[in-house]
């Protein structure tokens, strides 16, 4: 059985797990599906053809789910995901994707998105991140796995925020951070390797050294990427964390941080 409030808005329509639970005053729209678990807090907004995972919890005032902030949507049937274990804080907005972005705004697993933060349409967040209070993702935002991103931090769209990455807070991030690093800066820049981020992994001793001498190749030598690439091939740098770190550098769109 789920707990429901009497004053909840719920549509009939709406799917509701096992053991969820809705707070006083709580809007949840037809197109809404619940996993078992849930939780609502009083005065959320969850709207929109949006599922939300297993004992994830959204706290009050947030609007999980409206139409993407984009003048050219018109309406279309397009999502937000949302995995389990997440917790949502107050007044984060969350929105659907649209057409051209894909269609969906995807949420992974237990990410902590902390109070006024906004995650824009067809933006994709991995699992284990934490993006810190009045952060704002514009719409196509990548952030990988244990990312995680201090407060006050604007994202610019369609840029991406690798796996294990810090950004510091009050940070303006316009062109994507790689894995493993430590950015900063109003315009962010490289300050190093993000060393507590990566012990907080338990990566492997070998890991850790080839990533090291990776990132010294890479973004010490002063070489050009092409060059540098070729260089960390050829000492046999083969790990998988800096194979990952070679793929993000080599798709990169906007150019990265240095």
């Amino acid at each position: 059985m789920s707990d429901i409030h009497p004053s909840a808005s719920v549509d009939p329509r709406a799917k509701i797990g096992e053991h969820v639970s809705i707070g006083a005053f709580v809007t949840v729209g037809p197109e809404v599906e619940l996993a078992a678990g849930v939780e609502l807090r009083p005065h959320c907004h969850v709207v929109g053809r949006t599922l939300v995972g297993e004992n994830t919890r959204i706290f009050p005032f947030a609007s999980v789910g409206e139409e993407p902030q984009d003048k050219s949507f018109s309406g279309e049937e397009t999502e937000l995901v949302i995995g389990r274990d997440n917790v949502i804080r107050e007044n984060a907005t969350i929105h659907v994707g649209t057409r051209k972005g894909g269609g969906r705004t995807r949420i992974g697993d237990d990410n902590l998105i902390m109070n006024g933060v906004h995650i824009g349409h067809d933006s994709v967040i991995g699992s284990h991140c934490i993006i810190a209070s009045q952060c704002a993702l514009g719409g196509h935002v990548t952030v990988e796995d244990y990312a995680t991103v201090g407060g006050l931090t604007g994202i610019h769209q369609f840029a991406r925020i690798g796996e294990s990455a810090m950004v510091a807070a009050l940070s303006g991030v316009t062109k994507d951070a790689p894995p493993f690093s430590l950015v900063a800066g109003e315009r962010a820049t490289l300050r190093g390797l993000n060393v507590v981020g990566i012990k907080r992994r338990e990566m492997p001793s070998r890991s850790r050294s080839q990533l090291r001498r990776a990132y010294h190749i890479l973004f010490g030598s002063k070489q050009r990427l092409e060059p540098a690439l070729e260089q960390v091939r050829a000492e046999g740098l083969d790990c998988d964390e800096v194979s990952r770190l070679v793929a993000f550098l080599s798709s990169s769109e906007r150019g990265f941080s240095r």
